[in-house]
């Protein structure tokens, strides 16, 4: 009965104890990134002991170690509503940034007829997929959080995902795993030319970053 009415004297106040500080969206929403976390985190541990190439073992560990670091301190400020025990950090990758463009002959790629066939291209594309997916969770999470410690952790962890999923799809490249289709010179160039920088009007006070 006190925490009921505690309760009801929040809604009226509208001050909340910390670890409460969430709105209902924002709970469905985090639990979504959270369960998430778990599960790329369990498809990594599934897939460590199939992988043939040390450079992909190397990345699957080093990627797995930092989700899950963050699915931690993601954990910590949800469940206490105020600033985690750690501070987030930034994901680097090892491997350059070059990419090998065009099409060359493949075999048509279909669905494994038993788990014997996995292999590093498989493998890849499964941890691609999941950093990929993460991604999605993540903004849709923060852009329905409301307390904004987990906000800002959630926002922080973004540009990881797309380092990471930017670091897979770099070594499926290399390995012609993953082929980049390019368009003819003059199509490109006439896409680039088909847009105008916008004017910007100059308004006493506002600054703008350049």
């Amino acid at each position: 009965m006190q925490l009921q009415n505690q309760n009801h004297q929040n809604m009226h106040t509208g001050t909340v104890p910390p670890q409460l500080n969430h709105g209902g969206h924002e709970m469905f929403d985090v639990q979504e990134v959270l369960t998430g976390a778990i599960n790329t985190l369990n498809t990594y541990t599934l897939l460590s002991e199939h992988v043939q190439d040390p450079e992909l073992k190397d990345i699957l560990q080093r990627q797995k170690q930092f989700i899950a670091d963050e699915y931690n301190i993601t954990l910590d400020c949800f469940k206490s509503g105020q600033n985690p025990s750690k501070e987030t950090q930034s994901y680097k990758m090892k491997q350059g940034n070059d990419f090998i463009f065009g099409m060359k002959p493949s075999q048509p790629r279909k669905p494994m007829q038993s788990a014997s066939e996995i292999c590093d291209q498989t493998i890849s594309t499964c941890m691609l997929n999941a950093v990929k997916s993460g991604a999605v969770m993540k903004t849709t999470a923060a852009m329905e959080t409301t307390n904004p410690v987990v906000r800002r952790v959630l926002a922080d962890s973004l540009p990881n995902c797309i380092e990471m999923a930017y670091e897979i799809s770099i070594y499926q490249n290399k390995h012609g795993f993953y082929q980049v289709p390019q368009l003819a010179q003059q199509d490109m160039t006439q896409i680039q030319n088909g847009f105008a920088p916008a004017p910007i009007q100059s308004i006493p006070g506002t600054n703008f970053t350049h």
